[in-house]
């Protein structure tokens, strides 16, 4: 299983809920909200990059706007690794947080 880093786990999971609308600025935006706090730029630009030169993420460029000074949204998209890596990590989180919500254990407060 590929290691996914806390940051590149969230942005998998913020471009596969944002489907057509996972550009960098979006992402951002949406990751800020659900976080509730702020994000550079770079806390998900670089991430994005990484997880594209490991084949979970591919990018397209849209249409040029006037709006963007003639410049093309960079737009994302799941690869079938990422599903898989994903559902991988939700396993491995699943069965750590489990015991977690287990009774406590005497002597360890909860």
């Amino acid at each position: 299983m590929d290691i996914l880093s806390k940051r590149e786990e969230q942005i998998l999971l913020a471009v596969f809920a944002l489907e057509d609308e996972a550009y960098l600025v979006r992402i951002r935006s949406y990751l800020s909200t659900i976080l509730r706090k702020g994000m550079s730029i770079g806390a998900v630009h670089i991430p994005l990059r990484r997880l594209e030169r490991q084949g979970c993420i591919e990018a397209a460029l849209g249409e040029a706007t006037a709006v963007r000074g003639g410049r093309r949204k960079k737009y994302y998209r799941l690869t079938a690794k990422a599903l898989s890596v994903l559902q991988e990590s939700k396993r491995v989180q699943d069965s750590l947080w489990r015991r977690f919500s287990e009774p406590a254990v005497k002597g360890v407060p909860r």
